[in-house]
Parts: C-alpha cells; sequence; structure tokens
C-alpha cells in the first residue's frame, strides 16, 4: 500500500479537538481523497486510475473526503452496501483548490453569502457542494472536531474523474484489517493514514471555507 500510516492513538494526540479542520495525507504537491464504491466501480477506477465504465455515473453528484475516519463512519468501514471497496485517489493540491473555490456551501451561511438570494444564484451556478459535519472516531462517536466534505456534479466531476487523478489506490484489505482492531476493542493497534492539517493558499477562500 502506498499510504503511509501511523497508529491512531499517537495521530489523534496532534491533531485539533474541535474547529473545522481540513485533514489528508499530503505530500508537497498533492493530497488524498477517498471515495467507496461497489467493486465494479472500484476495480474499473484502480485498472484505468480515473473514474467511469459502465457502472459508474457521471450524471450524479459524487462526494470525496480527505479524512480517512470519516470516510469510514461515512462506509461502515467499507461494510455498506455499495460502498465495500475504499479508493484513495491523489490529485494535485491546485487542483483541489480549485474544487473548493468552486463550492457553494449545501446551507445558507449568512457570513458568507450575505442573503439567501445570493447563496441561491451560487447553486445555480457552481457544481461543487459543501458541507462540514461532525468528524468521528474509529467506534462512530461524533466529535467536536468538524470534517469536511465535498460533492461534485457536472463539467467539474468530468474534470476529476478523468483530468485530475494523479493516482488511484484501492485500499479496502487495509480497510477490513484495521476494522478487526476496531471491533475487538485493541484500539492501540489501529493504523490510519499520516493526515495533517490542510489550509489553502489564499486568506480569501481560507476565510470562506472557515479554517484558520
Amino acid at each position: 500500500m502506498i499510504l503511509k500510516t501511523i497508529k491512531y492513538l499517537d495521530q489523534s494526540a496532534n491533531i485539533p479537538k474541535s474547529g473545522q479542520v481540513i485533514l489528508g495525507q499530503q505530500t508537497d504537491e498533492l493530497i488524498v481523497l477517498y471515495q467507496a464504491y461497489n467493486k465494479q466501480i472500484a476495480e474499473f477506477a484502480t485498472t484505468h486510475q480515473k473514474l467511469g465504465g459502465s457502472h459508474f455515473s457521471y450524471n450524479r453528484m459524487s462526494w470525496i473526503k480527505p479524512n480517512f475516519l470519516w470516510m469510514m463512519y461515512r462506509c461502515g468501514w467499507a461494510e455498506k452496501e455499495n460502498q465495500e471497496n475504499v479508493i484513495a485517489i491523489w490529485i494535485k493540491k491546485s487542483d483541489f483548490e480549485t474544487i473548493l473555490d468552486n463550492a457553494t456551501y449545501s446551507s445558507f451561511k449568512e457570513t458568507v453569502y450575505q442573503s439567501i438570494e445570493n447563496w441561491k444564484d451560487e447553486l445555480l451556478q457552481k457544481e461543487v457542494r459543501l458541507q462540514w459535519d461532525p468528524d468521528h472516531d474509529p467506534f462512530g462517536n461524533k466529535q467536536e472536531r468538524r470534517a469536511i466534505q465535498i460533492g461534485l456534479k457536472g463539467k467539474i466531476l468530468k474534470m476529476f474523474g478523468e483530468e485530475m487523478i494523479q493516482r488511484i489506490e484501492n485500499i479496502t484489505d487495509f480497510v477490513k484489517i484495521q476494522k478487526q482492531f476496531v471491533d475487538k476493542n485493541e484500539i492501540e493497534n489501529l493504523l490510519v493514514p499520516i493526515e495533517q492539517i490542510y489550509r489553502t493558499t489564499t486568506q480569501k477562500l481560507n476565510e470562506k471555507l472557515g479554517i484558520k
């Protein structure tokens, strides 16, 4: 597996306990995002190193998450129907910022849009949706810290799936091994991908996202 890992207890001791925080595995140029799909979609993605195939639809919204444990909560550690395979996707940080810059909050934020009318206009114009939700620990318990998830549709989803992706790896075997430690309450043995705090290169975008 290409992902670099760390013991969960070591990582959790060194990340913020509250606030809106983008956590993700990173290199100087790349950031890792996660998605969970059925076997057919995941196999196409890893074989062709892009999203597509007869089982994948570019006509619906697709959600990406940089936070591993947030993905584990959403897919039930790869046990939810049609989410039995977890893929790690590397994209350029510059492309990630393009996605974030084109994102509109799924719900109205007065500090960002000033009026509901402005927000509704953006919803019609932009193809990216932004949500902050409670992060979760390995057992599914809510945390004070909030995690980001981003929904893509239309042209930008096509760009993401066919042009932005630099690498795709199926990490389902890793997920299943780690789930055994969660089930046995052997949290001291649990490994997770190393994640650092991500901030964009522009203060205006950081302010829009509500990150410091």
